[in-house]
């Protein structure tokens, strides 16, 4: 695991394989594991988004919707979308849509490092654990900045780094033990949820996450630390007078898309 989570190149398809395999449990373990604490998290994250009813809202790593059917509670004539890269998780997003109704979700199948999408297209963006999954958070930040209209915001959900480290090392080894034991009772697989607290040993934390984002060219950034910083929400705003910027950002991110290929 450690092999394929260290490495740029290897990480997504471990990512990939992974939540595939574990959409349909995904969010009862993610229910346990928080002690039922992940809506409440969930809702203040979207309380802090500061939707408005014409917002057109771009939901990252949507996974199985929580955070798209929240935002699209506040929405009467924008639209959600949600992206992940999983198909059984999008399945599960668009049966509860369907069954709930929802007319202003639509979900879609994407890597949200090379979203499709035009410049300056959502007043806000958001993520729920999915800045801790991408193989390279640099490269995410330039694509949320150049898809968020100026004066839009970009909140990230996510587990965090506490400044305790006596806690920090009680929280890792909680999450080594209960995820350990759930892998080995749902899946058979005492490494499929091993990954959360390896995951967190790659992951920059709160505090530096702010720092990237500034550096990307946020402005107003933030964090709130949750459960003594065990989870933190990060915050950012695209300033108005970026467009230029914006552009700088877009063809950077084409000449990226280009080497890539």
């Amino acid at each position: 695991m450690k092999e394929y989570i260290s490495s740029v190149e290897k990480r997504q398809v471990y990512v990939n394989q992974m939540f595939a395999r574990i959409a349909p449990r995904y969010d009862l373990v993610t229910r346990v594991l928080s002690y039922g604490a992940d809506m409440k998290w969930k809702r203040n994250l979207v309380e802090k988004a500061e939707i408005e009813p014409d917002h057109h809202v771009l939901d990252l790593a949507c996974g199985t919707g929580d955070i798209a059917f929240l935002l699209a509670a506040k929405i009467t004539c924008g639209q959600v979308v949600g992206v992940d890269i999983t198909p059984g998780m999008l399945e599960i997003a668009e049966k509860r849509r369907q069954a709930l109704g929802v007319d202003s979700i639509c979900f879609e199948q994407g890597d949200i490092l090379r979203l499709r999408h035009p410049d300056d297209r959502f007043d806000r963006i958001t993520t729920g654990y999915g800045v801790r999954n991408v193989p390279y958070i640099p490269g995410l930040l330039r694509e949320v900045f150049r898809l968020l209209k100026p004066g839009g915001r970009f909140l990230s959900l996510d587990f965090g780094k506490p400044p305790s480290r006596f806690y920090r090392f009680i929280y890792l080894n909680y999450l080594l033990l209960v995820g350990s034991a759930m892998g080995l009772l749902l899946h058979g697989d005492p490494d499929v949820y091993r990954y959360i607290p390896e995951s967190l040993k790659f992951y920059p934390g709160q505090v530096e996450l702010e720092a990237m984002m500034k550096t990307t060219g946020f402005v107003e950034t933030g964090h709130v630390n949750l459960l003594g910083g065990a989870i933190a929400i990060n915050f950012g705003k695209k300033p108005l007078g970026s467009l230029l910027l914006a552009e700088n950002m877009s063809r950077r991110t084409e000449n990226l898309k280009e080497a890539d290929a």
